[in-house]
């Protein structure tokens, strides 16, 4: 129990430590600090996919190359891209956890992606039918939507904020879209009393991919709203949590627990990273349950590290080396005996979604690093499409794909 404790007061140092890492970086002769100057003001369109990104995306669209042509096909051509997509808004959404049916939890989610799809297509095309579409969408469920509920009424608000902001930012701040200031207001209060409340409750006995899903939908959902109090949350809440999620050797012999977390004991420690007993670098606290999982994470990490780093915070400098190991190692397991008997003895289930661009994108395009294993698995399958949760059209956005 003391080592556990010690563990969780290292991490402590660790995060206070992070502070002030970061703070000399510097990319495009843009300073990235630790955290947002005090007189600062939020970079717009700045969720996900910066106004630099969304010009090579037209650019490399428009010139017909590849990855980034077919992948802006298989958006087009998606059920999200259609003229014809219609939303589906309830004023409760209501997600109970386990296989029991809910309320709107899948059609909120789609709903989102669908505004997205439409509003990338806008920004790519400049055809107003995108705008239009994309506002009819977010106008509806701005409408409606009051609350959301149930066990996973968390996980629903971090999936569907993260997506529902990325459409708005880039509606809003894209020239000729037309969307009138009094429907902003209302989309924006909708983020503020439908989906911040349930994105800042603790949850720090979860599974990691919940926290930082939790953390993209805050992050994203501040930076539309221009709320420096709810990004700075955002920041503790996943300095708190990714080193307590991939693991490095330097952390020592065991995992760092969750800050705030109930985990006391050695066994409960190897009892919530899913029976894993050897630690090396890159395993995650979710590897033995499943690769999907740890895909969200992934996903969810760089997300956000990608929406701070386009307002001038270095997040990725903090978290780096775990990221470069865990997506070193997972792509490994993906492939066949490509998992070692040392880990999850031998035998990891499900696949990787379409989780790499954007970490991969930052590692290799920006650092001039590499991560062989992962590259090879992402570029084999390209495009990467959607999985219908809070991950969208990243080969597009991201591929190859700097920007500022």
């Amino acid at each position: 129990m003391r080592a556990v404790r010690r563990r969780a007061a290292a991490l402590l140092a660790a995060v206070l430590l992070a502070g002030t890492a970061g703070a000399c970086g510097q990319e495009s002769g843009r300073v990235r600090a630790a955290a947002l100057p005090a007189d600062a003001e939020f970079t717009h369109p700045g969720v996900l996919v910066s106004a630099a990104q969304l010009k090579t995306v037209r650019e490399n669209t428009t010139a017909g190359r590849q990855p980034w042509l077919s992948s802006y096909l298989t958006m087009r051509d998606s059920p999200y891209g259609s003229y014809r997509y219609r939303a589906r808004p309830y004023a409760t959404v209501h997600c109970p956890g386990g296989q029991a049916a809910g309320r709107g939890c899948e059609e909120e989610r789609r709903d989102a992606i669908a505004a997205y799809t439409q509003a990338l297509l806008f920004g790519v095309t400049g055809k107003r039918q995108h705008a239009v579409k994309a506002r009819q969408i977010m106008d509806a469920w701005s409408a409606r939507l009051t609350r959301h509920t149930g066990e996973n009424a968390g996980l629903q608000a971090g999936w569907t904020a993260s997506t529902w902001a990325r459409a708005a930012e880039l509606v809003r701040h894209t020239p000729d879209a037309g969307w009138p200031e009094k429907r902003v207001r209302r989309f924006a209060h909708m983020l503020r009393t439908a989906h911040l409340p349930r994105l800042a409750e603790r949850t720090p006995d979860h599974n990691g991919n919940w926290d930082l899903v939790v953390t993209d939908g805050a992050i994203s959902a501040a930076v539309f709203l221009d709320d420096r109090t709810a990004f700075d949350r955002a920041l503790r809440r996943f300095r708190d949590r990714v080193p307590a999620y991939f693991y490095l050797r330097e952390d020592g012999k065991l995992p760092f627990t969750p800050a705030g977390s109930s985990i006391a004991t050695r066994q409960r420690l190897l009892t919530y990273w899913h029976g894993q007993r050897t630690f090396r670098d890159g395993v995650a606290q979710e590897t033995c349950r499943g690769l999907a999982h740890v895909g969200h994470s992934i996903a969810a990490t760089a997300h956000i590290a990608e929406t701070a780093w386009h307002q001038g915070v270095d997040l990725y400098g903090e978290v780096k080396d775990r990221l470069t190991a865990a997506l070193a190692l997972h792509a490994r397991g993906q492939q066949a005996g490509g998992t070692p008997r040392w880990l999850c003895g031998g035998k990891v289930e499900g696949k990787l979604g379409p989780d790499l661009e954007v970490a991969l994108n930052h590692l290799e395009n920006r650092l001039g690093g590499s991560v062989p294993a992962a590259h090879r698995l992402a570029v084999r399958t390209r495009p990467a499409g959607t999985d219908d949760l809070f991950v969208s059209w990243e080969t597009l956005t991201h591929a190859e794909n700097p920007g500022d």
